[in-house]
């Protein structure tokens, strides 16, 4: 579920803290890595207990309305689609999400009102009522494509949830757009065949990227008075207080990955650096970053490094 452009994003952000404070203490830094890394996991987690916790919302608010007074026939026979729905069924059994959910101690209960809320907006949506009044029953295709709908219209744009993980995390404001796209790609890829066994998204694809994670910081943070010589250099047009902090440090961590991951191809290093900086950086960091990292990287390979 990490990606490569998250874990570069990560790197940047922890050696921007600790190159700020002049702090070289790298197993710190690493520690801090591996907990930025392992929230962004708990979100995706997170995420996926919010769709369960809607449901149990629904249910709990019909239970409810059965012990009024003077129930309506509403009321006693309610249209139960929404919380019979067999994707969100699954996801609720799902053996893996139940483990970590003990494991992790992960719970909507101190944040009801916001699923309150989040439930009462989807009930009042199209995609809802379409599929509680459609004339046929729904299939399972129906059932995860109705949570895809909603996931994607109240859940991934949502201020009052950004505001909820900037006071539960300051990791997962940042976090929340890739680990969004892993949350839709998994509902697509829930089978009803698979049952409680359906396979969630691994943190990481593979041991490869754990590693590629823990080598680019070190490398970054252990070489960086090496790499801020080789930015002077290309950069003699610029003094260093021109150049604003964050792209030197954006530039330190693509030269890193240079000269650490030969089998990453140039340009793709780049081009990853590039975006980097043009989200956490100035307007014209991008262009400035790609100058300047392109003439580097010419130069590391002509001297073989």
């Amino acid at each position: 579920m990490i990606t490569r452009t998250l874990i570069r994003q990560k790197v940047v952000q922890i050696l921007y803290a600790y190159l700020l404070r002049e702090n070289t203490n790298v197993e710190a830094a690493e520690k801090e890595l591996t907990f930025s890394l392992n929230k962004a996991y708990e979100l995706y987690l997170y995420l996926l207990l919010l769709m369960v916790a809607v449901k149990h919302y629904a249910e709990d608010r019909m239970a409810l309305r059965r012990q009024r007074l003077q129930p309506t026939a509403e009321d006693i026979n309610p249209n139960r689609r929404f919380v019979d729905n067999r994707f969100i069924n699954q996801l609720e059994q799902n053996s893996e999400l139940a483990e970590r959910k003990k494991s992790l101690k992960l719970s909507w209960k101190d944040a009801e009102d916001v699923v309150r809320r989040l439930f009462e907006n989807i009930e009042r949506g199209d995609a809802y009522c379409e599929y509680m009044n459609a004339p046929d029953e729904p299939s399972y295709d129906d059932d995860r494509a109705l949570w895809r709908k909603l996931y994607k219209q109240y859940i991934m744009d949502s201020d009052e949830l950004d505001d909820l993980f900037e006071e539960q995390s300051l990791y997962w404001n940042d976090d929340k757009a890739v680990v969004d796209t892993f949350v839709l790609k998994t509902i697509r890829q829930f089978d009803p065949a698979m049952g409680a066994e359906q396979v969630l998204s691994p943190q990481f694809r593979d041991m490869e990227d754990a590693e590629f994670a823990q080598t680019l910081l070190r490398r970054a943070l252990t070489n960086a008075a090496t790499y801020r010589e080789l930015i002077d250099e290309q950069s003699s047009n610029w003094t260093g207080e021109r150049i604003a902090f964050m792209d030197t440090v954006i530039m330190v961590t693509a030269l890193a990955e240079v000269t650490s991951f030969p089998s990453i191809p140039l340009g793709v290093t780049l081009n990853e650096y590039v975006e980097i900086a043009k989200f956490y950086s100035t307007p014209s960091s991008g262009s400035f970053i790609n100058g300047i990292l392109d003439a580097a990287a010419k130069k590391l390979k002509k001297n073989e490094k």
